[in-house]
């Protein structure tokens, strides 16, 4: 089967590790892609958000299956393009995205279906929703509707912070996104991801994982797109899994199709845990960077048929394999980052890593330059281990780390660190 996977990032590189593993994968290319991918797939420059384009490079490339990476082609509504031109796609329809694409939507989503979640108020007036902050106190949760690149969740320990993060989300910080803001209670509990696959009707979990969002050790510091991760959680119990299948994912999944707009893809689920009950934090209409990098290595070939049978409808019918194994991955990002750093740094000792299917480096932010590996964005490389235990994951991970000649990057030393306390 010859195989289309739109992104660039170190998701997409773990995507294409998994499905060059499968022996149905004749062909495989990455678009737009990055150095690190290019080692093990063909890469094409495409504007991944035109349907238009997509559709017409699929045709000229005799693509079978495309999948759908990062959020942005999916709320252009990519998928649904796809689609109509008889293509087999992986991510949902542009309709369906919209519970990443927009806060409201998802809360209207979980008042229809009653899926436990944070009390909030939902706001196009700056005026009303800092009267609301007000009566409402702090700590208080402030959020773009729209998509933000990750960047539009503003905790606020005061309502000075949350009255500052609406100036600068009404004021355009954001973009559109930010035109219309959700104000939620703050949720207390620990926090985890939690992953379905979707066909519209069946719905099939795939894992667990735990990200550490902070720039720095303890969980200190700025927000980022993600610092390391980790999985499975172990917050996330069996028990806590089937409960937040019943109360959150299917009645979510069965509105949808009662909508009109049957989900069909990966849900990501944001859960917060306090006292064994899960409620949702925010979905995600695609996996999570860097969750899915050790849910692939968890999965390995295998994932290709899940997504592959979530596409075709045939989810009903599927089970996944689980070997009792851990997996961690390590970010390794540019100094300054996430606040200005420099690109273009050179990055050695990648070839002297050893890569299989206990260790792998995917590149999320890397180009070729006379023959060096070089940092072209932030978050530039993802260590990822796999172990019998999370301990024997990390020390893996943090040994490969070790072997980086990177002195203008940085990572934490501590991923892993709520699980192993």
């Amino acid at each position: 089967m010859n195989i289309l996977i739109l992104g660039s990032g170190g998701r997409e590189h773990s995507l294409a590790w998994a499905v060059m593993q499968n022996p149905k994968c004749d062909k495989l290319i990455v678009a737009p892609g990055n150095a690190g991918i290019a080692q093990i797939a063909d890469c094409a420059t495409l504007d991944i958000n035109s349907g238009g384009a997509v559709v017409q490079f699929a045709e000229e490339n005799s693509i079978e299956f495309v999948i759908i990476g990062p959020e942005a082609p999916l709320a252009n509504g990519v998928a649904d393009r796809l689609r109509e031109a008889g293509l087999l796609v992986f991510g949902p329809s542009k309709a369906a995205s919209a519970l990443e694409a927009s806060k409201a939507f998802t809360k209207e989503i979980c008042d229809a279906c009653g899926a436990p979640t944070a009390a909030y108020g939902h706001f196009t007036d700056i005026d009303a929703a800092k009267a609301y902050v007000r009566t409402q106190g702090a700590p208080i949760v402030v959020k773009a509707d729209g998509l933000a690149a990750g960047k539009g969740v503003i905790i606020a320990e005061t309502v000075a912070e949350a009255e500052a993060a609406l100036d600068d989300m009404f004021g355009g910080s954001f973009g559109t996104a930010g035109a219309e803001v959700v104000i939620e209670e703050f949720m207390r509990g620990e926090e985890a991801s939690f992953f379905v696959l979707c066909d519209g009707e069946n719905v099939l979990p795939i894992g667990s994982a735990q990200d550490h969002k902070r720039v720095g050790e303890g969980d200190t510091g700025p927000n980022t797109g993600g610092m390391g991760a980790y999985s499975p959680a172990p917050v996330l119990t069996d028990a806590i899994a089937e409960r937040a299948l019943a109360e959150i994912v299917r009645p979510t999944v069965a509105e949808m199709t009662k909508r009109g707009m049957p989900y069909q893809g990966v849900l990501y689920v944001g859960l917060m845990i306090e006292d064994g009950a899960p409620r949702l934090v925010e979905y995600n209409a695609r996996f999570g960077d860097p969750e899915c990098q050790v849910l692939m290595m968890r999965l390995g070939a295998q994932a290709f048929d899940l997504m592959h049978a979530a596409a075709e409808g045939r989810l009903g019918s599927i089970q996944v394999n689980w070997a009792d194994d851990h997996a961690l991955t390590v970010v390794l990002a540019a100094k300054g980052y996430p606040g200005a750093y420099e690109k273009g740094t050179v990055i050695g000792g990648l070839d002297a890593l050893s890569e299989d299917g206990n260790h792998m480096v995917f590149h999320a932010g890397t180009a070729e330059r006379d023959g060096a590996f070089v940092a072209a964005g932030g978050r530039v490389l993802n260590v990822t281990a796999r172990g019998s235990t999370l301990v024997e994951a990390q020390q893996r991970a943090y040994a490969m780390v070790d072997g980086v000649d990177w002195p203008d990057g940085f990572c934490r030393r501590d991923i892993g660190w709520r699980a192993l306390d």
